[in-house]
């Protein structure tokens, strides 16, 4: 039946000692070393990420007020450049109508020459016409 070998016990408890000291040294120690250094690198990096987050928040409210700040200026730039425009259409419009206003007083100034012309000619051609006029009846 069964024999209960003490030997084979003791070699048996021996090689299991053995080989728990040995897996304890080459592998159970440097697991546990490398799982320690991996939690505490996650630690410091978790730590340095909300750092950074803090930062980066700082960050994006610096962009922000660069941004509105350009907003502005573009606002600003935009409506010196409209009154410029503005500036530059109006003396346009003044410097043409000055010239309309010459043009057309020259153009008074010589239909009234001609106008007085005209009259002048048909003062000088009365005799004439009432000439012709008493002639045209008379045919009549």
């Amino acid at each position: 039946m069964l024999d209960i070998s003490p030997l084979l016990m003791v070699v048996t408890l021996v090689i299991f000692l053995f080989l728990l000291v040995w897996l304890n040294n080459k592998l159970y120690k440097p697991l546990l070393e490398f799982m320690d250094s991996r939690d505490a690198t996650i630690a410091r990096d978790m730590k340095e990420a909300s750092s950074v987050g803090g930062s980066s928040e700082e960050l994006i409210v610096k962009a922000n007020a660069n941004i509105n700040n350009a907003k502005a200026t573009a606002a600003k730039i935009r409506n010196d450049a409209i009154e410029e425009g503005k500036q530059k259409s109006l003396e346009a419009i003044s410097k043409k109508q000055s010239e309309l206003e010459k043009s057309y007083d020259e153009f008074m100034a010589r239909l009234a020459k001609e106008k007085e012309e005209l009259k002048n000619s048909l003062v000088s051609h009365i005799p004439e016409i009432k000439e012709s006029l008493s002639s045209k009846f008379a045919q009549l």
